[in-house]
This record gives C-alpha cells, sequence and structure tokens, in this order.
C-alpha cells in the first residue's frame, strides 16, 4: 500500500511456515528445513507482527523502492522453499564420447568429456543434493540461490571455449528450472 511518501509492503505468511526476526537477520521456517538472511539497508524497516511481514520505508528514492521490492522477492522465495523446495533439471548431452557423470564428496565428476583424460569437477553447495540418473541430472534444495549457483557450476564445468556451441553440444544444460511440483 502506497501513501504519499510512504511505502508500506505486506506479505502473509502461509500456512505451516514461521517467521522469527532477531535484530536484522530474518529466520524462516517450514516443514522441509530453516533458512536464515540478514536484511539491512538504511531507510527501509522490516518488521514481524503475527502472521505478516512488513517492509517500509518512508520517503523512498529509487534505490530504496528497489530494495524493498528485492527483500519482498528473497522473503517470498524463502518461504516457498521452506514450504515446497526448488528443484533444477539438467541434460547430458553427447554426440560421440559417453560421459561418465558421478557425485561424489560434495562435487559432481564428469569423466570422459569430449573424450578428454582429465576429469572436470563441479561444486555442490551446501544444503543442495543432486543425483544423476542416466542422461539426467536433478538438482534440489530449498534455498533457491544455491540451487541455481549448483546447477550453473555443473553447466560451466562442461564449457568450451572456442567452439561454436550451435555447431559442438556437447556438454550439460539445464532444461526446466524453479519451484518443484506441490506433493
Amino acid at each position: 500500500m502506497t501513501i504519499t511518501g510512504i511505502i508500506d509492503n505486506e506479505i502473509e505468511i502461509p500456512e505451516g511456515v514461521t517467521v522469527t526476526k532477531d535484530g536484522d537477520i530474518l529466520t524462516v521456517s517450514g516443514p522441509k528445513g530453516h533458512l536464515s538472511r540478514e536484511f539491512r539497508y538504511p531507510r527501509v524497516e522490516l518488521s514481524v507482527s503475527g502472521n505478516v511481514i512488513n517492509i517500509r520505508s518512508e520517503f523512498p528514492r529509487v534505490r530504496e523502492k528497489a530494495i524493498v521490492g528485492t527483500f519482498e522477492s528473497h522473503i517470498r522465495n524463502m518461504m516457498y522453499g521452506v514450504k515446497h523446495g526448488y528443484t533444477y533439471k539438467m541434460k547430458v548431452v553427447y554426440s560421440h564420447f559417453p560421459m561418465k557423470v558421478t557425485v561424489k564428496d560434495g562435487n559432481v565428476m564428469i569423466d570422459n568429456y569430449m573424450g578428454g583424460k582429465s576429469r572436470r569437477y563441479a561444486r555442490i553447495m551446501p544444503g543442495v543434493s543432486v543425483t544423476v540418473k542416466g542422461s539426467d541430472i536433478i538438482v534440489e534444495g530449498i534455498d533457491r540461490e544455491l540451487c541455481g549457483q549448483t546447477a550453473a557450476n555443473i553447466e560451466k564445468a562442461t564449457r568450451r571455449r572456442g567452439f561454436d556451441r550451435r555447431v559442438f553440444q556437447d556438454g550439460i544444460y539445464i532444461v526446466e528450472k524453479g519451484r518443484r511440483v506441490a506433493e
């Protein structure tokens, strides 16, 4: 709701999710786990009362308006993540040399990429699980940013510089991303 010179956005807390605020740190807990994040910016206030989160800024400039929207998006993503989770689906693509993809010790290991002898590694971020089923790789977790970073790490591990991606299509690619389908 906007009153002359004031932005006051309200976010309803869904059923099954609890939100607590300790200083500048907001903690969201739900059936899948809990997430914590620091929300601090001058002239932007965040408060939790009952089952509503208020993000408020008085006489905001353009930057404060943007921060209010960013805070709101982050909080909504956190609430959805602890309730449902996020999934990224990836596909292993090769034409001549079959790749072998395995998960071990917090890394995704890629063998025989383009016939190369050296093994390639992609780091799995904490709190994210990666499963390999044939030529499909599934990245799951409750934190949207960490799931996306893990998928990007895997995709980047098979990036080949100096070659046209339209012709040399070998690699691992994100084919579907976003929110997990409600169970």
